[in-house]
């Protein structure tokens, strides 16, 4: 099961014994799950990350039941809600988003949830913007029109209407993905956008609902680089140690010290808050 084995992956990353750690075994159980990442080719570590939390959260959710399950049996007539749905990854990492939709001829306003663990924040520039940007441009209100409409229930037809999200529910860890791969002029390329992002107070109440009572202050702890183009590309990560609050670089079989200025780097992909 990939669960197991990532748990034993990250035992023996902990313990320290070696100079470092190959993922084979984990690799290895995950790519018989999904078999499109057990072939030696290119792929999108944001995608990869999707589907290795989705498939965690499957097998602790599953976890999860099955001891409230023998709870209940063993409770004596207790009544015990099932969280069944539950894992510690939707705990760690699952928000949630609200659009408020707003129909422009009736003016009816309604709201559409939806859970993220991964924000996907567009870059608006091509040489130098900074992770705020990213946000603001994310979070600005949009106009649906023509094949964009939506159907209004009170106005009984296909209207214009404008939309804006907000988040309602802020995760413990939150994960931005930086859209380095767009299109342009029918051709896909990277963006070599330089981002500046904050190590630490990233402020993000300005796009947080006033219903929303969760801390909104994050400082970073991960990030995923990307070096090289659409055909061929390296992924290396820059991690901060909990406990001593330094930061390495870990590059295939390389895992180095690095200071904190090196952390700020033009190829960041996937940013962990």
């Amino acid at each position: 099961e990939s669960a197991t084995a990532f748990g034993c992956l990250v035992s023996d990353m902990w313990l320290g014994e070696f100079d470092f750690v190959s993922p084979e075994a984990f690799h290895s159980v995950f790519g018989k799950r999904y078999p499109a990442f057990s072939r030696r080719t290119q792929h999108d570590a944001q995608e990869f990350l999707i589907c290795v939390l989705d498939d965690l959260h499957e097998a602790f959710k599953q976890v999860r039941a099955q001891l409230c399950q023998e709870r209940q049996s063993s409770a004596a007539g207790a009544s015990t809600r099932s969280s069944s749905g539950t894992s510690i990854i939707t705990h760690l990492f699952e928000g949630q988003l609200s659009y408020a939709i707003r129909c422009l001829r009736c003016k009816a306003l309604s709201d559409r949830p939806e859970s993220f663990t991964v924000l996907s924040l567009p870059i608006p520039s091509t040489r130098v913007c900074s992770l705020q940007d990213c946000l603001e441009c994310f979070f600005q209100p949009d106009t649906l029109t023509q094949n964009n409409q939506i159907h209004c229930y009170w106005c009984g037809s296909n209207q214009d209407a404008t939309v804006k999200a907000s988040i309602t529910k802020a995760p413990q860890i939150i994960i931005f993905h930086l859209k380095r791969f767009a299109w342009q002029d029918k051709h896909r390329r990277k963006l070599s956008t330089t981002v500046c992002y904050p190590f630490s107070d990233l402020d993000l109440s300005p796009y947080i609902s006033t219903s929303c009572h969760n801390n909104t202050e994050y400082s970073l702890c991960a990030v995923v680089n990307h070096a090289g183009d659409l055909d061929y590309g390296h992924y290396t990560a820059f991690c901060k140690h909990s406990i001593t609050q330094h930061w390495y670089s870990f590059d295939d079989a390389q895992v180095t010290k690095i200071p904190d200025s090196a952390v700020q780097a033009d190829t960041a992909y996937l940013l962990f808050y």
